[in-house]
């Protein structure tokens, strides 16, 4: 049977709506289409047979074009007005490796002559994830650093500024053989932050396990973390992931909260906050049961991380994942209060700790409680190998 020659308008249209916005009709009305099979080709002349064309191939031409597109549009972030937030990547001096965590690396550097961290957020390589994908985590990032470069509070860990792309930020490799582990992403962002040389709570409470810390400092750095968590809250931020592993120190031993990862503007519902986030030893019983919180989730954590200062102990040593989380919940689990501590400061761990959201204070009256406590005479944590119970120290104990 033979073809008949196809109206103009019914082509235009139909490959208008097939190619998803192929190149436009020119000034003298016809149809401009680039393909091997048909090279430049008007609609006057154009004969199809549908069992000829390759839609497969023109999936392949759209995709390519999306990825000039969403290309293209980077190029024109770069040269767009930038945020307040954003950083010379240029000024950036890049070290050494500090830590690596599940979404990044830290690294320390210098920054415009100040020492810094500097978090590199990869999100996976290039090609792992979509496009729409990676927009998301990039307009998540974006609202994040937003929240945080507001912040200003000798509690909370100095934010810098932010980058929304790397490829101007030069990693140091070891070798040449592993330089292409120090290749980036194009698509990463970072954020830069004060860099404080006392390291991790944690670290700093491993090295004083035996010798435990003297009182007065155990109520110094549960003030320091008392504080910056009733100033996040203030601001309608709930941290979501407060441990001792987030907590760092400066040279003066201050307390500066840190990694706001996960941290979030707590919602006016309760119910818009919901799933397990966090590190487990120190979820509420209310984010392992998977129930709607707020931020008395902090509070919560808070108590914890006040037990693991005052014992230089981790919370739950002997038991697994699984067993923590079934018995916080379901058993009301709580690490054991030594016999030594003072009843002053037993009451806020168990106030801090209640199974009931509502009972735990908020962290303005934490601090208040902890402001009044008496430390003249001691009350810490006995030292391994000194006799068990409780009397007061005639000299400071700790560092």
């Amino acid at each position: 049977m033979d073809l008949k020659k196809i109206d103009d308008e019914s082509v235009t249209k139909n490959l208008e709506s097939r190619s998803l916005g192929s190149s436009p009709k020119n000034s003298s009305g016809q149809l401009g289409l680039k393909s091997k099979e048909f090279g430049q080709i008007s609609n006057k002349d154009l004969f199809l047979r549908a069992d000829k064309i390759d839609f497969k191939s023109w999936d392949v031409q759209l995709d390519k074009h999306l990825s000039r597109v969403w290309s293209r549009d980077r190029d024109k972030d770069v040269h767009a007005k930038k945020e307040e937030w954003e950083i010379d990547l240029a000024k950036l001096d890049i070290r050494n490796v500090i830590a690596h965590g599940t979404y990044g690396t830290v690294y320390r550097g210098v920054y415009d002559g100040q020492d810094v961290a500097v978090k590199v957020l990869d999100w996976g390589e290039d090609g792992l994830a979509t496009v729409a994908e990676t927009a998301n985590l990039r307009t998540s990032f974006r609202q994040e650093v937003a929240v945080w470069h507001k912040l200003d509070h000798p509690n909370v860990t100095k934010f810098v500024g932010a980058s929304m792309g790397t490829s101007d930020l030069k990693i140091p490799s070891n070798n040449a053989s592993n330089s292409a582990q120090n290749s980036l992403p194009s698509r990463a962002c970072c954020v830069v932050v004060e860099y404080l040389p006392g390291g991790t709570l944690k670290k700093y409470l491993i090295r004083n396990s035996r010798k435990k810390l003297s009182f007065k400092i155990v109520v110094q750095l549960a003030l320091d973390l008392a504080r910056g968590l009733s100033y996040l809250h203030s601001k309608k931020i709930v941290h979501r992931d407060v441990k001792t592993e987030n907590m760092l120190l400066d040279l003066n031993r201050t307390l500066k909260i840190a990694d706001f990862g996960v941290a979030r503007v707590e919602a006016q519902n309760p119910r818009d906050m919901t799933g397990e986030t966090g590190t487990l030893g120190y979820m509420a019983p209310e984010v392992l049961d998977g129930k709607p919180y707020n931020r008395k989730c902090d509070v919560y954590s808070f108590g914890i991380c006040l037990w693991e200062v005052y014992c230089c102990d981790m919370p739950y040593a002997d038991l697994s994942f699984a067993e923590v989380s079934s018995a916080v919940v379901r058993q009301n689990l709580r690490p054991d209060i030594p016999k030594c501590c003072p009843s002053s400061f037993a009451n806020i761990l168990r106030k801090c700790w209640d199974a009931n959201p509502d009972k735990r204070p908020e962290m303005d009256e934490v601090v208040r409680l902890l402001e009044a406590i008496d430390t003249s005479k001691g009350g810490g944590m006995i030292p391994e190998g000194q006799t068990s119970g409780c009397f007061c120290f005639p000299t400071r104990r700790g560092p």
